[in-house]
Parts: structure tokens; sequence; C-alpha cells
């Protein structure tokens, strides 16, 4: 089972990319986001795989990061979404973003994804959501922590749904107001969660 490739980038597609190591070269099926990240052609570089063997193949996924790689291993989990469902989501959306547009139930954003629909994108919510626990990828798009309760009804809520009618997507609303909550504590009025997660979402607003 090949864990991850350390080698030289010979070359870089649409979906894939190929790492030369020692003069075998390996094919790894990556979001756009881990494209867009790589080195030039010729430099060194090192991915993390994760390995589908089946009957009539062997694929192999790389990633940039563990981060991206964990929640390719949770979307492959809900029924319906096979490897390329999971990077298409995870070009769309990075980790940070993807963990908030669960918590959040912002299956709008999932369905910006090539082939996901509107019926996908809520299961997708609904399965990781229990999977997860109420797990979020934090801000610094690290490793899968508990540093994100979900927001349930109260001035939270209320302070989401103001922001999503200024115009601003659910999962910026939600990691903004989940911010200002980690910040003034959970007794907070709801104006005053809306002005902090303004500050959050326009750095230099004012109070």
């Amino acid at each position: 089972m090949i864990a991850k490739l350390a080698g030289i980038l010979d070359q870089i597609a649409a979906d894939n990319a190929i790492v030369d190591v020692s003069g075998v070269g390996y094919l790894a099926f990556c979001s756009s986001r881990t494209l867009g990240r790589l080195p030039p052609v010729g430099s060194p570089v090192r991915l993390l795989i994760e390995t589908h063997v089946r009957e009539d193949h062997i694929h192999l996924y790389g990633f940039i990061d563990a981060a991206e790689r964990d929640w390719f291993r949770l979307l492959t989990t809900v029924q319906g979404v096979g490897a390329r469902l999971a990077l298409a989501v995870l070009s769309v959306l990075g980790p940070a973003e993807l963990g908030l547009a669960i918590l959040s139930q912002d299956k709008a954003s999932l369905a910006r994804a090539e082939g996901v629909g509107p019926r996908l994108a809520a299961r997708i919510v609904n399965e990781l959501r229990d999977k997860t626990g109420g797990l979020a990828i934090s801000a610094q798009a690290g490793p899968i922590t508990p540093s994100v309760e979900p927001i349930g009804n109260g001035p939270a809520a209320d302070a989401v749904s103001a922001l999503v009618n200024l115009g601003y997507r659910r999962a910026e609303a939600f990691g903004a107001v989940a911010t200002a909550v980690s910040r003034l504590g959970p007794t907070a009025r709801a104006e005053e969660l809306i002005r902090a997660g303004l500050r959050e979402l326009v750095p230099g607003a004012q109070s």
C-alpha cells in the first residue's frame, strides 16, 4: 500500500500529476487545490497518497496535506460519493471551508462541485455531521479538531441569519459567529455577535 510519494514532479495534467520516483512514474489523481499548490515541473515534490485497489485497477490519489487527505477519506464514506466525486468537492472547497460548510449545513456550497446535486449535498452534510460528531477543520486547515461547536437556536443563530441577509455565504457567517461566540461567551446578545462577526469578515470594521 502506497502512503506517500517523494520524488521529482514529472507532469501536471487537468486532474492528475506524475511523480518520478527513482525512474518510475507514479500517476496520482488530485484535486485542483493540490494541483495548484504543486511546484514547477522538474522540482522535488511530496504527496500524501491514498491507494484504492479494485479488481480491474489500482488508483493513487494524491494530497498536498493531511487535512485534505482526511476529508477525502470522510467524503468517500458517504453513500454515492466515490473518489472522483470527493476530489471534485475538494476542488471547490478546501478543508477549512468544507468543515464550516458541513457544520453550518451550507448545502449550496457543496452543490457547487461538479456532479453534486442538492440531494447528494444534503446527504453529505447529514452523514458527515454525524460521523465527525460536530468536529470542524481549524482555520489553518490543519487536522480535524474539535474547534467549533454547532450553532443551534438563539442569539448565535440569529446572528448567522443576519450576516447571511447582508450577503455573506452561510459558511462564512457561521465561521465568523462561531469565532465571536468563542471570544464573547455563550451569553452574548445577537447584536454583539453580529458586530463581532462583521469584524471577523471585514478586517478593520468598527464596532
